[in-house]
């Protein structure tokens, strides 16, 4: 990529950072909001473990608070915000046909936006969840190997990217489509369960985990928290990563096929 074009992204980077500042209450409540499902997730697991008098797959009270955390934090940081919707908007009211006469992937400078909006989000949303992490200190316990910490980070840059070509290729469904929230809420809904944001991917039956380890949504937060937490190690550290790197090869892919399909259909029928 040329040096003009980095600038040109670069440009709509900081564009998109200052557009995503203006809303940064909003953020911040929905963030603060959002927090007060982890009241219910931590009364509901007190119940079962007291249920149950002992441990869950390697889990125990403390360990699953901690792994609920850590699903808001990863969540806070890699999710895209409102971006289907954006982008659906820019094909369904036109204003995809301005940047198609420029120099410019239109790929490209969305995923410009998703950065500046991730960053403000991160930005605005980390002092709710930083003190979250304060108060139930006592759970919290951080890895000894420096590798783990970067092992993570990977994966979870890559769940971030895999998140995001997904809900562009949703997006591009307005090509052909006036109205995508069906098909953006049913894919949601298998992230939400399938992801790791409900439950600990690892308690489910070994099975059900075999086939759930081929789906893209274990690597879009699951991932990344079982690495930090140790849970991934060895051989399945390694498969992990492999798998989560196709899925991220065949989302950037299936996202440039999407664009190219709606794009012919949208000039097509003169648009």
């Amino acid at each position: 990529m040329s040096t003009s074009k980095i600038e040109k992204y670069l440009s709509v980077f900081n564009i998109g950072l200052q557009n995503t500042f203006v809303y940064r209450w909003n953020y911040f409540l929905r963030a603060l909001f959002g927090l007060i499902p982890l009241a219910g997730t931590v009364f509901l697991w007190a119940a079962v473990f007291k249920e149950r008098g002992g441990g869950l797959h390697g889990y125990d009270y403390g360990s699953m608070i901690y792994y609920y955390l850590l699903t808001i934090l990863v969540s806070n940081l890699v999710t895209p915000t409102e971006d289907e919707w954006q982008i659906a908007a820019d094909i369904r009211e036109g204003q995809i046909n301005a940047l198609l006469t420029k120099p410019m992937s239109y790929l490209a400078y969305r995923f410009s936006i998703f950065l500046s909006g991730r960053l403000v989000y991160t930005f605005v949303t980390l002092p709710p969840i930083a003190l979250i992490f304060i108060y139930f200190r006592d759970y919290v316990v951080l890895p000894t190997d420096p590798l783990v910490y970067v092992v993570s980070i990977v994966s979870m840059l890559m769940a971030a990217f895999i998140q995001f070509f997904i809900t562009y290729s949703l997006a591009m469904m307005a090509f052909w489509i006036l109205e995508i929230s069906t098909f953006v809420f049913i894919v949601y809904s298998f992230e939400y369960f399938l992801g790791g944001q409900m439950f600990p991917i690892d308690i489910m039956p070994s099975a059900v985990q075999a086939v759930m380890k081929w789906l893209p949504f274990y690597y879009e937060l699951f991932c990344p928290i079982a690495i930090f937490l140790g849970r991934l190690k060895g051989a399945d550290l390694v498969q992990a990563l492999a798998i989560q790197t196709g899925w991220l090869l065949l989302a950037w892919a299936w996202a440039n096929l999407m664009w190219k399909r709606g794009l012919g259909h949208y000039q097509a029928v003169g648009g």
